[in-house]
């Protein structure tokens, strides 16, 4: 027999059909006995008059919470029932898998009178048992959510001939940015993780590829412990070629972002809402867009917020967090593209203008980055004189070799799909990454 989805059951009323999942929740008194069961799709009551059903009384008798079951019976409509109005009258319960006592609380039960409350574990007693605290309504709605995040970018690039690439993650230069990379031994030599597929992205375009784009890992050996950093998370990389400016990169960001969260919002919008209070503002078009000094000098206007001048050719955290309020107050809009950052805290690889000025962009959402993107060198000669200038000739000669023979001038970003995800719910980045990599985190 066919297994039926829990959230497909009421096409099948008055049928006799088998459904799997986990025990949710099991009363058992004298005479009767109630099965909450839960599958990814939804749940069903399972009713259990014991005198009518000595078979499966006797089958249920070593069940306990989040043991897994097989179940063969019939579901009817009652009105009696809350979940949903249905229940199962089962024929048959088959354990899978009987569940020991859980290790972690995975929801606060709030004190009665004839009780005490029960606290929710805390998140690394929670992320050490990742995979119970995962089979919650929100844990798992949380993932369906990223889901159609990347689905919608997927098909929005996939609509308009890109071309999806995988690139090596293991890499044999530690060069490509400032910064930390992880080292591992490669037989008789050292590689590196890789911390985007930059490189490799720009040898697509070089390959005449035209557009590209990858949703894969990559590796950050930084020692963040923020509510946004990873050792390792999963990037949304664009390379495209034949683009007149970074504009053209900033403008199809945009319209990729709006798609995609028009989408997600038709899709998980309520839900989203229901579960995380968050709401999914899908935004207009143009996004609003400042120079780096620009920003700075508004911060000061409107916050009386200022700093040392050393500090002015990048983006400080707390200018970062800042710009939301700005961007609010002076467009009623929740992205800012910034531009005109310094050379010098920009990669070698950005291409720059006559004065200078890289030719890239860091776009910020709800006061947090989750892009840099830029228009890239394609000139041989002037990458090779800027990776130079950084004491990067040697190390990234590889790399220089893409632009050697001829290559079209072009673009990219990459996005980061548990930034994307935490920023839509309000979680902390160890929640809305399946499993969370930092210093201090490598199980499960």
């Amino acid at each position: 027999m066919e297994r039926v989805y829990l959230g497909e059951v009421r096409e099948h009323l008055n049928e006799e059909i088998l459904v799997q999942g986990f025990v949710e929740n099991y009363r058992n008194s004298s005479a009767m006995a109630f099965i909450v069961m839960k599958d990814i799709t939804g749940k069903l009551q399972i009713t259990i008059e014991k005198e009518k059903l000595p078979e499966v009384t006797a089958a249920i008798e070593p069940l306990t919470g989040d043991s897994v079951i097989s179940v063969i019976g019939t579901v009817y409509e009652s009105e009696y029932v809350k979940l949903n109005g249905l229940e199962m009258i089962p024929k048959e319960i088959r354990i899978e898998s009987v569940a020991a006592a859980l290790p972690i609380q995975r929801e606060e039960i709030p004190a009665t009178k004839k009780r005490p409350g029960v606290p929710k574990s805390g998140i690394d007693d929670r992320l050490d048992y990742r995979w119970i605290d995962l089979r919650t309504d929100k844990n798992q709605f949380l993932f369906k959510l990223q889901t159609e995040v990347t689905r919608a970018m997927r098909d929005f690039v996939l609509d308009r001939n890109f071309i999806e690439l995988h690139t090596p993650k293991l890499i044999g230069t530690a060069s490509e940015s400032g910064s930390e990379v992880f080292a591992v031994d490669y037989f008789d030599r050292k590689a590196y993780l890789a911390q985007s597929p930059q490189f490799y992205k720009q040898m697509a375009m070089a390959a005449g590829m035209d557009r590209y784009f990858e949703v894969g890992p990559v590796f950050r050996a930084e020692k963040s412990f923020t509510a946004k950093h990873a050792t390792e998370f999963t990037c949304f990389d664009v390379e495209f070629s034949y683009i007149q400016s970074f504009q053209d990169v900033m403008d199809f960001e945009a319209e990729l972002l709006t798609n995609m969260l028009q989408k997600v919002s038709d899709k998980y919008g309520e839900q989203c809402k229901e579960l995380f209070g968050m709401e999914i503002v899908v935004p207009t078009l143009p996004f609003p867009q400042v120079s780096l000094a620009d920003l700075y000098k508004g911060l000061e206007e409107d916050f009386g917020f200022t700093v040392p001048d050393s500090e002015k050719g990048d983006l400080t955290t707390e200018a970062e967090r800042l710009s939301y309020e700005w961007v609010k107050k002076h467009y009623n809009h929740e992205f800012l593209f910034i531009t005109d950052y310094s050379a010098e805290k920009r990669a070698f690889y950005h291409m720059r203008d006559e004065n200078g000025v890289p030719q890239g962009y860091d776009l910020v959402w709800r006061g947090v980055e989750i892009t840099t993107g830029a228009q890239r060198e394609h000139r041989y000669e002037v990458l090779k004189k800027q990776a130079e200038e950084k004491g990067l000739g040697e190390d990234v000669k590889f790399y220089l070799e893409f632009f050697k023979y001829g290559c079209p001038p072009h673009g990219g970003f990459g996005l980061g799909i548990d930034r994307l995800t935490m920023l839509l719910t309000g979680l902390h980045i160890n929640e809305a990454e399946f499993l969370f990599r930092s210093p201090k985190r490598l199980t499960p």
